[in-house]
């Protein structure tokens, strides 16, 4: 299993459309996914899936900004935004999150600003 790690604050790491990877991404930056990841996601920062990208595995985050397709457990310190065209299957733990008209959700949300940060931060420094 392949496993990438950044360490670059304000990095960001890109999937390309037509890629697809199986394994861990640990990233201190940013990651944009327009291809096909399967496996866990932990980053000190912002995830971005565009509407061709697609996430088998969990994924914990500062911020995510959702237009594809994830199935798996979603954990974001402070804001999770679920695009018109995003499809998610998993349970969600954030502090906030929105959800625009059209989005697909299948799972559970627990929001909590106190708890959840404190546990999503902690998870981070894994």
């Amino acid at each position: 299993m392949a496993k990438i790690e950044t360490d670059q604050v304000n990095n960001t790491s890109i999937i390309a459309f037509g890629t697809e990877f199986v394994g861990e991404i640990k990233s201190n930056g940013s990651v944009r996914i327009a291809g096909k990841l399967k496996g866990n996601i932990s980053l000190t920062e912002r995830l971005v899936i565009d509407k061709s990208g697609v996430v088998e595995g969990e994924i914990s985050c500062k911020v995510a900004n959702i237009s594809g397709k994830v199935d798996g457990k979603l954990s974001v310190v402070e804001l999770l935004e679920l695009k018109d065209t995003a499809s998610v299957h998993g349970d969600i733990d954030t502090s906030k999150i929105i959800i625009e008209e059209g989005a697909i959700f299948t799972g559970t949300c627990q929001m909590d600003s106190k708890d959840s940060s404190a546990a999503n931060a902690a998870a981070l420094k894994k």
